[in-house]
């Protein structure tokens, strides 16, 4: 995204921010000059990711601070530390992210996928909102996966004790993370504010999702990634162009434009029917009031 505009004086949020796409993301608005935000869960790996950074932009703008997707009081925590020290965030970049693991609760019982990847953003946007309502033209990017297309949200079973399919309750909660977007565009443009939610997912690329993998599925990630899919470094572009790129319009959704959209150059991208459902968005919404605890009006 070498032609987007300069980010100086610009704050920006990344969550994830230390590795893979989130890295990525970060040493691009690094470089573009905006104060950028590590939000990430283990501090020495997030001083790494900094001091990388530094090495190749001495003059960048960067800071730490430490959040558990894991916890709403670490994202409780996360927001009062951002707020003492900022009054304006103009990019916040929902990139942190689990892909199948076991079966597995938060600290607040949720199922880990639906908890880290979904909840626990919506709870940080509602809290930081009162910041982002207030600074011009600023963007919410959530990150969705191709996996949405075959996600579905089941009220019903949202903690899997019903139940559970590693695969399964990723495509849900990718799914919710871009009807989440929807939403939240909609109730901004019905607000008036000045602001945008888009969304963006970054193919088929190589990064630690994988991690939960079995050892099968982990020893063939790498080689299909290099030869089906991208690096970290251009999976994060349609994260970018969805953050930078002054001509979107809120409610957009960017990915790969090649095949399947597994790798290749950032467009604006089709979603499943089932993110288009106002009514289940509007459910969705009201449940993730109800499970963090804390209204979310704009």
């Amino acid at each position: 995204m070498e032609s987007s505009p300069s980010q100086k004086n610009k704050v920006a949020i990344i969550t994830g921010a230390n590795s893979g796409i989130g890295y990525e993301t970060s040493l691009a608005l690094a470089k573009k000059g905006a104060k950028v935000i590590l939000a990430s869960r283990n501090l020495q790996k997030a001083n790494d990711a900094m001091n990388q950074i530094l090495q190749q932009v001495p003059n960048a703008h960067v800071e730490v601070l430490t959040v558990d997707l894991n916890s709403l009081k670490s994202v409780e925590s996360f927001v009062q530390e951002f707020s003492r020290k900022y009054d304006r965030l103009d990019l916040l970049i929902e990139n942190a992210g689990i892909m199948m693991p076991p079966l597995t609760k938060t600290k607040d019982g949720f199922e880990s996928q639906f908890g880290v990847n979904y909840l626990a953003h919506f709870h940080l946007t509602n809290l930081l909102f009162p910041i982002i309502k207030n600074t011009p033209n600023a963007r919410i990017v959530t990150l969705s996966s191709l996996a949405h297309l075959n996600g579905k949200i089941d009220f019903k079973n949202l903690d899997g004790s019903k139940g559970y399919s590693k695969l399964d309750f990723y495509a849900q909660s990718k799914l919710a993370c871009l009807m989440f977007a929807y939403e939240l565009q909609r109730r901004i443009e019905s607000a008036g504010i000045d602001a945008k939610a888009v969304s963006a997912h970054p193919g088929f690329s190589s990064t630690n999702l994988g991690t939960f993998l079995p050892a099968i599925g982990r020893a063939l990630f790498s080689p299909l990634t290099s030869i089906m899919g991208q690096g970290a470094k251009a999976g994060a572009l349609p994260i970018l162009r969805a953050a930078l790129d002054p001509a979107v319009k809120g409610g957009e959704y960017f990915g790969p434009s090649g095949f399947k959209e597994f790798k290749g150059d950032p467009i604006l991208v089709n979603s499943s029917s089932r993110s288009h459902d106002l009514s289940v968005a509007a459910r969705l919404w009201s449940v993730s009031e109800d499970l963090t605890g804390k209204k979310f009006d704009i």
